[in-house]
């Protein structure tokens, strides 16, 4: 790893905010922008695409490896074709959840997400940035809210996509992901050691944002 290059990493449960924070943040900073739970939700949908079984470890961690993807802002191509809106959906976000629990398919994606530390910064986030991925951020924020919280955000980001979404079968899902992530035996889900903790409950977007920038140029 290059630590000349400057890191955010902001983890944290899935519908937190984590990842809108983070995306405001790079383009404020001019950062480059890594989503890393999209990189999981295009591993399932390779494997789904593939008819790989989310069970079977060693054939995923051979498709991960493989996996030809590229950003574009906040669009995701796998093989050139645009993903985003297949890899988005709730079904999606389970199996990314299944396959993340898995070791030998962390460990084939973690090159590639260091790969995209590149000059002159990176804003990541996921569920291990600073505490695996980039163990040397500079910043490490754990973004959290509460469950119910998250579930009206990912209910409302559904329903503005055009998804059907049940309130109740959300938080149920948010809160057996956040036990499941928390659980697993490879890089669980935890505020790392050295993270400043954002409880985004109460807060607008621009406060979080205001947040993490402020304790990126406290550290600089």
């Amino acid at each position: 790893m290059n630590g000349a290059i400057p890191v955010i990493a902001i983890d944290g449960p899935s519908a937190s905010g984590k990842g809108t924070v983070a995306a405001l943040v790079a383009r404020e900073l001019g950062f480059h922008y890594l989503d890393s739970g999209a990189i999981y939700r295009v591993a399932a949908h390779a494997a789904a695409r593939a008819g790989v079984a989310l069970d079977d470890e060693a054939a995923l961690a051979s498709l991960a490896r493989a996996l030809d993807l590229r950003f574009d802002g906040i669009e995701v191509y796998l093989d050139g074709q645009p993903v985003g809106d297949a890899i988005r959906t709730e079904d999606a976000g389970r199996a990314a959840s299944r396959i993340a629990a898995l070791p030998d398919v962390r460990a084939a994606l973690l090159d590639l997400q260091r790969d995209f530390r590149r000059p002159p910064g990176l804003v990541t986030d996921g569920r291990d940035m600073g505490s695996v991925v980039f163990p040397d951020a500079r910043v490490k924020v754990f973004l959290t809210a509460s469950a119910e919280e998250r579930a009206k955000r990912r209910y409302k980001q559904l329903i503005e996509k055009g998804f059907d979404a049940n309130l109740a079968a959300l938080f149920q899902d948010l809160t057996e992901r956040d036990a499941r992530d928390a659980a697993r035996a490879s890089a669980p889900l935890k505020q790392a050691a050295d993270a400043l903790l954002l409880d985004t409950t109460g807060l607008s977007i621009d406060q979080a944002v205001f947040f993490v920038i402020d304790a990126y140029r406290a550290a600089a």
